[in-house]
């Protein structure tokens, strides 16, 4: 047994005082006149015994009951077994509340945070006079720094609500032992964690080291398998979206459920006007792809949201993405022998979406290569000098090369420019061009990225003409085909350059050397090639990446730039690369009191002007709710002796298993109730017992 606040021990001198009244107060003797006490002497006898034992007992009884009384101000504790008993001092006590996004899951009408807060109060009463128990959330925030009492932690359950951020357990204890360090090396801890233990979240356990000064205990928070579908990515089926025409959004949604989910369905808005609905089915544990029809009717930038009702777990309900329709496309052309048809100016020069400008080769300002989208060299027989190194710095940038050759290339210059490029044995094709020398060129390959949305698939088969050329060089490499003739060789290839890429062509576009650019593939081709050098940004991105990369023009230097919203407006690191501005994302330790990142829309600012409107949305892993049982975690920390896993939150004996083993079986309630037994044996002394 071992007493709490063993200073009131003291109080036991206090039982000298009904010692001291009996010893001088009852034996003082008080003289009494009679005539004849002859006949009284034998009944004083037997009444002086009488009275000294009624006086001890009574003694006894004020004694004993002082002494219970000061024994349970002492708060005397029985611990079954002694090697709980240790000589260390005491730590403190740290709670760990998951208060992270999963912890929305219900189970018996209650969510798990909510169950959790309630048996953190019931642990609380526990140490309900101590002065040293700390509270540690997902939030990191500086609260968790105090060592406090218990009625304040109590307190700050009462405002705790769901993180946005999910911890490691590794996080949560580096955390919790620098605060225990801080308070007192030396001492003995007790560390509780109250969570689900969601495997997506927690990390590496096998890896966590727990001090031997430290004891754990896992509380796991559990309740049935819950469904819970999330939306995965979405992407256009079109690198680019028109104003006023049709444009198709895919979404793959995620059920993580054991359960199928039928029929679910999902809203599209735009600028927070619904725009379209959808619905799928998903197998457990596994994805499927939704399609939404939509027209925008103004280019620029809109806010776009995947809406759909999943409960309980309502936090990854919504989808934000951003979409920027009819962004300009520049595209250079540098020609050196022009096709007398001039099908690239037809193509371009009459679309709004491209900013189309045509100089010759020979007299152009090599500047303006880095200030376009795509770059389109038609019939030029060299490529060297200004030309050459504009070219080289473009694709380091992460530009669009496409080289039309002239009827008359010089192999050594091209494979001059393109060999660091990966293009081997650049050869040039010596042929009279000549509709009996024309070349089938094979339909594109179904399975190919590049056009699996360019036709419709009912439109492969319907290809009956295919188109023919003449090819004027030919050239080996790993280069992608993107098409080819008939005899195997390429016609169209594409190698990528870091972010840049190179599409090679092996004939001039000139109606003499085919009809290419008369074919059906030609528009489509030439309009995919200039829809993917546009620098457009992605669609979405979430809080799982550390850096965000944006294509600026025309950004200026040592500028700073802003992250804003309604509710939050920060600067976070940055770095300009060339074009590129990398953003590096706060953590939230990093940001103020009170500041939390949550999904939605943020504006990049710069001097009030909003330069780019982002869409942030939360990590997959949170939406993954399989979560590790008591088992799991018993078999992970089998060999520290110091970690102890309860069965769930629900095991009702927990607090008392935790009392009796770690803090002992507390004895002060039985010393009261004997308090107050031995002031009724005095009573009834007193009152019944008459000498």
């Amino acid at each position: 047994m071992q007493f709490l606040f063993p200073s009131v021990l003291w109080g036991l001198l206090a039982l000298s005082i009904p010692l001291i009244v009996h010893l001088f107060n009852f034996r003082r003797t008080k003289k009494v006149f009679f005539s004849n006490v002859a006949l009284l002497k034998t009944v004083e006898t037997k009444s002086s015994a009488f009275r000294k034992l009624k006086q001890l007992l009574i003694m006894a009884a004020r004694m004993l009951f002082l002494a219970c009384l000061i024994l349970a101000f002492a708060q005397p504790v029985f611990f079954k077994n002694k090697a709980n008993l240790s000589a260390k001092p005491v730590g403190i006590n740290g709670i760990y509340l998951d208060n992270s996004l999963s912890m929305q899951n219900t189970t018996e009408s209650k969510r798990f945070l909510d169950l959790a807060i309630i048996k953190i109060d019931e642990l609380l009463s526990i140490f309900n006079r101590s002065s040293n128990v700390q509270m540690t959330t997902n939030d990191f925030d500086g609260q968790d720094q105090f060592v406090t009492n218990a009625s304040k932690v109590k307190d700050r359950l009462t405002t705790t609500d769901f993180s946005e951020i999910p911890r490691t357990l590794e996080q949560v204890y580096k955390r919790q032992r620098s605060i225990a360090q801080k308070h007192n090396p030396s001492a003995q801890n007790h560390f509780f964690w109250f969570s689900d233990f969601q495997k997506s979240t927690m990390g590496r356990l096998e890896n966590i080291k727990i001090d031997s000064n430290d004891k754990v205990h896992l509380i796991p928070v559990t309740g049935k398998a819950s469904q819970n579908v999330f939306v995965d990515s979405v992407w256009l089926s079109l690198p680019v979206v028109r104003e006023m025409q049709n444009n198709v959004l895919n979404v793959k949604v995620y059920n993580s459920g054991s359960k199928g989910v039928e029929k679910l369905p999902l809203k599209l808005f735009i600028d927070n006007v619904q725009a379209s609905t959808s619905s799928v089915n998903i197998a457990s544990n596994s994805s499927a792809t939704a399609t939404f029809n939509f027209t925008v009717k103004e280019r620029g930038v809109h806010r776009g949201k995947i809406l759909f009702d999943d409960q309980p777990i309502t936090f990854d309900n919504d989808y934000y993405f951003v979409l920027n329709a009819s962004p300009t496309i520049r595209v250079l052309h540098l020609f050196g022998q022009r096709s007398p048809q001039n099908y690239l100016s037809k193509m371009y020069a009459n679309d709004s979406l491209f900013k189309y400008t045509s100089y010759s080769v020979s007299n152009f300002d090599p500047g303006q290569v880095q200030n376009a989208d795509m770059v389109v060299l038609e019939g030029v027989s060299t490529i060297d000098g200004e030309t050459k190194l504009a070219l080289e710095n473009f694709l380091a940038s992460g530009g669009c090369v496409v080289i039309s050759p002239s009827e008359n290339p010089v192999a050594a210059s091209y494979l001059a420019f393109l060999g660091k490029y990966g293009f081997q044995n650049i050869e040039v094709v010596n042929e009279v061009p000549s509709p009996e020398n024309f070349v089938d060129i094979n339909e594109p390959d179904k399975s190919s990225p590049f056009y699996a949305d360019v036709f419709e698939r009912s439109s492969f088969n319907s290809l009956v003409s295919l188109p023919k050329s003449t090819p004027k060089l030919q050239w080996g490499g790993a280069a992608e085909k993107l098409l080819s003739f008939r005899n195997g060789k390429a016609f169209l290839t594409r190698t990528r350059v870091g972010d840049g890429v190179v599409y090679l062509l092996a004939s001039p576009l000139n109606a003499k050397f085919g009809n290419f650019a008369e074919h059906a593939f030609f528009v489509p081709t030439f309009y995919k090639m200039a829809y993917l050098s546009s620098k457009s940004d992605r669609l979405a991105y979430n809080f799982s990446e550390s850096s965000l990369s944006f294509f600026m023009p025309n950004a200026p230097k040592n500028a700073t730039y802003k992250l804003k919203n309604d509710k939050l407006e920060i600067i976070p690191v940055q770095r300009l690369l060339g074009k590129t501005l990398n953003l590096t994302l706060p953590k939230s330790s990093e940001l103020s009191e009170g500041q939390l990142f949550g999904s939605g829309f943020y504006d990049l600012v710069i001097n009030g002007k909003v330069e780019k409107t982002l869409a942030l949305n939360h990590d997959h892993l949170e939406s993954k709710l399989d979560s590790y049982t008591a088992e799991n975690l018993r078999d992970i920390f089998e060999n520290q002796k110091n970690v102890e896993v309860y069965d769930d939150i629900f095991d009702g004996s927990f607090i008392e298993a935790f009392r009796d083993t770690s803090l002992g079986k507390p004895l002060w309630k039985y010393f009261v109730v004997a308090a107050l037994f031995f002031l009724l044996v005095e009573i009834l002394l007193i009152r019944f017992l008459k000498s």
